[in-house]
């Protein structure tokens, strides 16, 4: 589809996200935040609403008729999240509370349990910090030794290093599909393609992935992945994680409780088949109700349309970007069909603090992100304290980024006249 086509479909489902239609500070709202989380449509919304008003109930447990209409429903979204990311089985989908509960059920049901001291775990310095946390606390009671994969001039994913790190010491790769301060897009195939060939097992966190582009796990050919729902559509509270069949099989439960067991005796349990071991007690069941139809909503729109026209928004961007002399933006860049990394910029704008920058945007009803982005160690990497960040999704338009880089202008100006 060509620029404007796109646009139409943009300028069409902007109708669906109440949020968007309202003033802040007296001025149209311009939401540049969808890195952090993204709106909700009218069709999600009522997803859960409907959820509460017509069937609340508790899934599994129950014979009677809302119970079994909640279970369903539950029950096929967990159709769709695998569909979604091509799984092989539904059983191979865990539903979380988000993409750090995820990680951290793998580092301490897996992790705990496999890792020696002197095995390695290859991470890199652009993780979110949610993927890197749980990895410290591991290696910390288990001896397991971190290694950081760091950035080329272009300020990608240094593959060759990473190539170099990696040993039959190499137990687990964890590392982040697209960064959420440099928008790279890393190559998660080669990586596990690699990591396997030493025997090494990979968690891919695709929070920033999975609701910008077709994901296929198995194509990917990772052992897990990670993502948020609040980051695709759906409500926050609930995520989901993606594990191999047989690799979930061997691993322990993470947390016990009510619905992970089989049997319960008073001096030992039995527990459940996947994925129900790894979901302990009542889950967000209208929150996975509600992905599911975040899920219908986006592949209605279908997933490579989304890329393309975010695409082209990415161009369109930096093209305007590039315009303002004091602005220097971090990671690589788009070619000029607006490919080769996320739609997002973190920048920085000579000795004007981030923070200030979106204070005062916010003041022209843009909103921005402004500080570290829970990527402290990258931030570090690059000798910078923090970035201004303006991320964009499909029901952004080509005239909102005018605004903001109109606001931008404005605003770099008054500091400009201030510091004169």
């Amino acid at each position: 589809m060509t620029f404007t086509q796109e646009r139409t479909i943009a300028d069409k489902i902007r109708i669906d996200f109440p949020l968007l239609h309202q003033e802040v500070n007296g001025k149209p709202l311009i939401y540049l935040d969808n890195a952090a989380t993204s709106q909700k449509p009218q069709f999600v919304i009522d997803a859960l609403r409907n959820y509460y008003q017509e069937y609340n109930s508790n899934v599994h447990r129950g014979a009677h008729t809302l119970s079994g209409r909640a279970t369903d429903a539950y029950e096929a979204a967990r159709d769709k999240v695998a569909k979604f990311v091509n799984a092989a089985s539904r059983r191979e989908i865990v539903f979380t509370r988000n993409a750090t509960e995820a990680i951290n059920l793998v580092a301490y049901s897996w992790g705990m349990n496999n890792l020696q001291p002197g095995d390695e775990i290859i991470l890199s310095v652009m993780e979110h910090h949610s993927n890197i946390v749980p990895w410290q606390i591991v290696a910390q009671k288990t001896g397991a030794v971190l290694k950081f994969v760091e950035l080329t001039p272009e300020q990608t994913f240094d593959l060759a290093q990473f190539q170099t790190l990696l040993s039959e010491k190499t137990k687990l790769v964890a590392v982040v599909h697209v960064s959420n301060t440099l928008g790279c897009i890393n190559p998660v195939a080669e990586i596990c393609t690699l990591a396997h060939q030493q025997g090494a097992k990979v968690l891919i966190d695709a929070c920033q992935s999975v609701p910008h582009m077709p994901i296929d796990v198995q194509s990917i050919g990772c052992d897990w992945l990670v993502a948020s729902g609040h980051k695709m559509c759906a409500p926050t509270g609930i995520g989901f994680l993606y594990g191999k069949e047989e690799i979930l099989l061997s691993m322990a439960p993470f947390l016990g409780g009510g619905e992970m067991i089989a049997e319960v005796f008073l001096d030992h349990s039995t527990y459940g088949e996947l994925p129900h071991k790894f979901e302990a007690g009542t889950p967000a069941i209208g929150e996975a109700i509600a992905l599911g139809a975040a899920i219908d909503y986006l592949n209605n729109i279908g997933m490579e349309h989304i890329h393309n026209y975010e695409a082209e928004l990415t161009a369109y961007l930096f093209a305007q970007l590039d315009k303002i002399p004091q602005i220097k933006i971090y990671g690589p860049r788009p070619n000029s069909q607006g490919e080769g990394r996320a739609a997002l910029a973190a920048f920085t704008a000579g000795e004007v603090h981030a923070n200030d920058l979106a204070t005062l945007l916010d003041q022209e009803g843009v909103a921005i992100r402004s500080g570290h982005h829970c990527t402290q160690p990258v931030h570090r990497h690059l000798g910078i304290a923090a970035t201004a960040r303006v991320s964009l999704s499909f029901y952004n338009t080509r005239e909102e980024i005018d605004v903001f880089i109109k606001a931008l202008k404005d605003t770099l100006e008054f500091f400009s006249s201030l510091l004169n």
